[in-house]
């Protein structure tokens, strides 16, 4: 029977243990599923054969007492903010606090601190001088280098410049980790530590070496908002090749250095990954608390590969998870559905089979030459890569014998589909037609994000054209089989580069098309994209021209109100925003007069 790794010192005592080897400090409660970062290092520590204990949401405005309940490791603390950066968790688009969290129990809000990786990491080094700290996880991957903070409307430095962190990992980090641990527990000292690939570190001398790139300073990115601009078009272009060189940005009179991560996991190293003795629950000290909403929205789900190689503008995925696709066997996933289907509470269903994308897994250069010199920041965009293989027969068998396995009942797919994988050869619109008719529940949500060509091209994403085809297809597909489902677009408004008239012309095309939005969403800028690169210089790194960006709370509004035409209430405003913008046409085009009222067929529910 699997075990729960401790949490608290009375478990550490059942275990006969008589010291930890390394504390992970993370900013969400502890659940000990694949999904969740914590678990995975802490069972994969466990795996190489360590001592690993979880200080889980530890009070930081007390007397310290939870940092300080399993005394001093034996090689490390980890600390991580959880498996979101803790400002996104906190905070809305409109920089408003959120009134819950969905990685505490009983999605309660106000157990972790905002930068919680900054903070964790300076109590602990107050309390432990001597002992290593080493930061990982989204919060400290996505703000290794200068980055915009838009929480605070600056630029910051490298979170290795204000968080006292012994060395950094970035990216998913089972690999790195062992290596720590192993070389620590080999007497090793900390600068010895510097050689290892997929770290990052602060130092008072730059590296040597031919593979190295040295960015702007700080200090310079701080006077000229164009040399962070060209600094992020270097790091997304290293970020996306399997061979990449090391990195260097000075901080004042100190280095911060980036190592190349290390090569994209095997298949038989994620297998091995997921095999991991998890209990797939969260720890039974929460219970009285109630449920982690995070984890009863993923916990019938299985995620089947990692990486993106999508390439939009706005996610982090690929700069965190890399660009490759790394796929489980299918062996790998159907001991994982059989496991699943053995839990008292299962019903039948799984909520999803997915990944970060729906519809990547087992997608692979064909020459992996090619692949290994290759820096494009997308297989897809702008157009498809010849070498890419995009056959979607794998998934489609997968999914024969996932629904084949007794006790599955429905299997639905709720990760994102990319349509502009699909072409008459790959097997891609037969995909599609096997999604709608057997894997969602009368609902198909697709992102085309926006109508306009200019802007999805700084998007990354495709032209709205083909948003028009997959509406087609499906609408098809559902006559044909008698049934009346809904296809349900996600948009973004104030994306660099949208402009308010951008956002009449997507209000036209909705009421053309008879929908009501309220899938919705405003650009909230998070560190170490594109899109937030180009909100906060203003220019595009990707060609170095300008970008227009709605930044003031005022634009940012006017742009999302565009969304609600149809809105009774909503119109005055939306007649004064176009009126004031010298785009009076669009008044009348969206029946905006002192009684319009547009009417709409297809009525989407807010998320």
């Amino acid at each position: 029977m699997p075990h729960f790794l401790p949490i608290t010192l009375d478990e550490v005592k059942r275990l006969g243990w008589d010291e930890v080897d390394i504390v992970i400090v993370s900013g969400d409660a502890y659940v000990d599923h694949p999904s969740f970062g914590t678990a995975v290092i802490g069972r994969t520590l466990e795996a190489a054969g360590y001592r690993v204990a979880i200080i889980a949401q530890p009070n930081w405005r007390d007397d310290l007492r939870d940092f300080r309940k399993f005394g001093r490791p034996r090689l490390f603390f980890g600390v991580t903010s959880g498996v979101m950066d803790s400002m996104v968790n906190h905070y809305t688009a409109a920089r408003r606090l959120r009134h819950d969290d969905a990685y505490t129990p009983g999605g309660a809000f106000g157990f972790r601190p905002d930068y919680a990786t900054y903070v964790y990491a300076r109590i602990l080094k107050q309390l432990y001088p001597d002992t290593p700290v080493v930061i990982g996880g989204v919060e400290a991957s996505m703000r290794r280098l200068s980055h915009y903070d838009y929480w605070s409307d600056s630029l910051k430095p490298s979170i290795l410049y204000d968080c006292p962190a012994d060395l950094m990992v970035y990216g998913m980090g089972e690999k790195p980790m062992v290596n720590i641990a192993n070389m620590l527990a080999d007497n090793e000292p900390l600068y010895k530590l510097h050689a290892i690939p997929q770290v990052g570190y602060m130092d008072t001398r730059a590296p040597k070496g031919d593979n190295l790139i040295m960015l702007h300073s700080y200090d310079e990115c701080l006077s000229s908002k164009r040399h962070q601009a060209e600094n992020f078009h270097k790091i997304e272009l290293e970020s996306n090749k399997i061979e990449a060189a090391t990195l260097v940005q000075p901080h004042g009179d100190r280095f911060v250095v980036i190592n190349p991560p290390l090569p994209p996991m095997t298949t038989e190293e994620m297998d091995a990954s997921f095999d991991l003795p998890y209990t797939r629950l969260p720890h039974p000290k929460y219970k009285k608390r109630g449920t982690v909403p995070a984890y009863e929205m993923i916990k019938n789900s299985v995620n089947i590969h990692r990486g993106c190689f999508g390439g939009c503008s706005f996610c982090t995925i690929s700069a965190h998870q890399g660009k490759q696709i790394v796929s489980r066997s299918e062996e790998s996933i159907l001991r994982e559905v059989r496991a699943l289907v053995q839990r008292q509470d299962f019903n039948g269903v799984i909520s999803d089979l997915g990944g970060p994308s729906a519809n990547m897994y087992r997608m692979a250069g064909k020459n992996k030459e090619l692949c290994r010199r290759c820096a494009r920041y997308s297989c897809i965009q702008p157009t498809m890569c010849k070498n890419l293989n995009s056959d979607h027969t794998p998934l489609l068998t997968l999914y024969k014998r996932v629904m084949a396995v007794p006790g599955v009942k429905h299997v639905y797919i709720g990760s994102g589909i990319r349509c502009d994988l699909f072409t008459e050869d790959n097997h891609g619109w037969d995909y599609f037609r096997q999604v709608v008719l057997h894997h969602v529940g009368g609902r198909l949500k697709v992102a085309p994000e926006h109508t306009s060509a200019r802007v999805l091209s700084l998007m990354r994403k495709p032209g709205f054209d083909l948003f028009l085809q997959v509406k087609n297809r499906f609408d098809a597909i559902c006559r044909q089989a008698g049934v009346k489902y809904q296809l349900i677009p996600y948009f973004i408004s104030s994306h660099p580069g949208c402009q308010l008239k951008d956002m009449a012309d997507l209000a036209v095309e909705m009421k053309r098309l008879g929908y009501r939005l309220e899938q919705i969403q405003d650009f909230t800028p998070t560190p170490m994209t594109l899109s937030t690169e180009m909100y906060y210089t203003g220019i595009n790194p990707e060609t170095m021209e300008p970008v227009y960006v709605a930044t003031t709370p005022s634009e940012k509004k006017e742009q999302n109100l565009m969304f609600f035409f149809y809105r009774r209430e909503s119109q005055p405003a939306i007649r004064q925003a176009l009126h004031n913008h010298h785009l009076d046409s669009y008044i009348s085009r969206l029946g905006l007069g002192s009684n319009g009222n547009p009417k709409s067929t297809n009525k989407i529910k807010k998320k």
